[in-house]
């Protein structure tokens, strides 16, 4: 851990990562407010002692809806990743372990999912399944697949052709168990960075994807969804787009520089020679 915490980009990172799951935690238990109760007398307030964030149009309370948010883009992150990683890791490793046409196949399936953006592919979802918050995962997640398919061929190519697999295979073990005991745990540091890293950007898109009402549908609470609801009174009430807004920065901030920080401490390259 000392290692690990004299990083300053992973020390920044883990803080604002902190922060973020800390006050995603207290939210599923308590929050100042019901954060879907409107209140009209209450309605586009300022911070205040009563409500320290303000309130939007509705009468709901800022500090609430922003710590509610803060839960669905964790889901958001854990899901969406999850899905690239098992699909991508599996894609990745069979393309590396077959090589020739087997190889080129998942290569240009890749290519080919990589043409379409995730806004795109959940503009597409969502239009045969409707907007949801389940089908912009699923539209990220499935823009995942090539990215770690990619990330998990390149290494794991590199990993096959060391002296201990080798070894490995002259002591009698099978290929299943080589890539379980040997090649699975060579390669789980830059999936863990790559993890870390597209966990921030998928919080981004699904602000995004929320923003164009193709995400968390109302009345959920989402920081994308707050911006767009905040658009329209910007001019009355500018703390609606600025405290969403801040969140998700903060958050993208977080996970990127904890990502960062992964990559400075586990990657051999990257470690200063002393």
């Amino acid at each position: 851990m000392k290692r690990f915490f004299s990083n300053k980009n992973f020390t920044v990172g883990f803080i604002l990562s902190a922060v973020v799951i800390w006050v995603a935690a207290i939210s599923l238990i308590w929050t100042p407010y019901d954060g879907n109760k409107m209140n009209a007398r209450d309605r586009l307030q300022g911070p205040s002692w009563q409500h320290p964030l303000g309130t939007d149009q509705y009468g709901r309370d800022t500090l609430s809806r922003v710590m509610v948010g803060a839960v669905n883009s964790i889901i958001v992150g854990l899901v969406t990743v999850a899905i690239g990683l098992t699909l991508g890791v599996l894609l990745g490793l069979i393309s590396a372990y077959y090589g020739k046409l087997v190889d080129e196949s998942i290569m240009r399936f890749s290519d080919f999912l990589f043409g379409f953006p995730a806004v795109l592919t959940a503009i597409l979802i969502t239009s045969i399944l409707g907007p949801s918050m389940i089908n912009a995962m699923l539209a990220i997640g499935i823009f995942y697949i090539p990215v770690f398919a990619r990330l998990t061929r390149a290494v794991s190519m590199s990993v096959w052709e060391r002296e201990y697999i080798a070894a490995a295979r002259a002591c009698g073990s099978g290929e299943l168990a080589i890539v379980w005991h040997h090649v699975l745990p060579n390669i789980l540091s830059p999936l863990l960075i790559q993890g870390t890293i597209q966990f921030a950007v998928a919080i981004l898109a699904e602000a995004g994807l929320s923003y164009l009402g193709l995400g968390t549908q109302p009345p959920h609470a989402s920081w994308g969804r707050m911006l767009n609801e905040a658009q329209t009174f910007m001019s009355l009430s500018p703390w609606m787009a600025v405290f969403p807004g801040l969140a998700i920065a903060w958050a993208v901030l977080g996970f990127n520089l904890l990502g960062d920080g992964l990559r400075d401490t586990l990657d051999p390259k990257m470690v200063r020679v002393r």
